[in-house]
């Protein structure tokens, strides 16, 4: 009966040792679906992060607007200081 005991312990750890094996491979695969955006865990996160912007484009009359702007602006505040000095 001693050996039928031992075979029955013996086998307990190995189931043991089976299901911690079965929870770190579930583990393992939870992180791959993750970081392969396959999971629905913060997937607008991680998607957000791989997404590249368009660039953004402005057309030659946009440009000059700007520029005839922060001319305009910087003349009216050198002539402020030009007034207080």
């Amino acid at each position: 009966m001693d050996i039928v005991a031992a075979l029955k312990k013996e086998e307990l750890k190995f189931e043991k040792q089976v299901d911690d094996a079965q929870q770190q491979l579930d583990a393992v695969r939870k992180a791959i679906k993750l970081l392969s955006g396959d999971g629905n865990l913060r997937n607008s996160v991680a998607t957000a992060r791989k997404a590249k912007r368009k660039k953004r484009v402005i057309s030659a009359a946009g440009k000059k607007a700007i520029s005839k702007a922060t001319k305009a602006r910087w003349a009216k505040w050198r002539a402020e200081k030009k007034g207080k000095a």
